[in-house]
């Protein structure tokens, strides 16, 4: 990496690099940002993520992005990587946790809003009163998904 770069252009160059998936040279601008300013949040959670995904160091991602957003915790854009990190270790269910804390923050984020979309976040059941794995609730969601023509060929209308 160049040294003569400061601690802000490492930062955009790693964003740039992450945003065309090209991880391990985001990570190098990340480390790079980090070691001019071992401060900042925003460079630890970032060099956290790369961290996670490129050298699949699960427990020191996790640790980086966790105290970037305690330390931070009205940047949403914190709650993403954090929300990334337990993603792509296969932890759905706490990665959605943080997006939506990410939205709370801020509801019309966009980067938020799109991952819980690719995520295909449930709806609640139709009859809340019951839990969702109960065969009423299950057989009203099928047909609540269906368009109609496919529900009516199968019931025989």
């Amino acid at each position: 990496m160049d040294t003569r770069f400061s601690a802000d252009e490492h930062f955009r160059r790693g964003r740039a690099a992450l945003d065309c998936n090209n991880h391990s040279v985001a990570l190098e601008h990340f480390r790079a940002a980090r070691r001019v300013d071992p401060n900042n949040p925003r460079y630890r959670s970032y060099y956290g993520l790369c961290l996670g995904i490129t050298e699949r160091r699960f427990d020191h991602a996790l640790e980086l992005c966790r105290s970037a957003a305690k330390e931070e915790f009205y940047n949403p854009e914190l709650y993403r990587n954090l929300a990334q990190v337990h993603l792509a270790f296969g932890f759905k269910a706490e990665g959605i946790r943080y997006l939506r804390r990410g939205l709370m923050i801020d509801p019309a984020n966009q980067q938020i809003l799109d991952d819980l979309t690719a995520l295909g976040v449930r709806r609640r059941p139709l009859l809340s009163f019951l839990p969702r794995r109960h065969l009423v609730n299950r057989w009203l969601g099928m047909f609540r998904g269906r368009p109609q023509t496919e529900v009516r060929e199968r019931c025989g209308a």
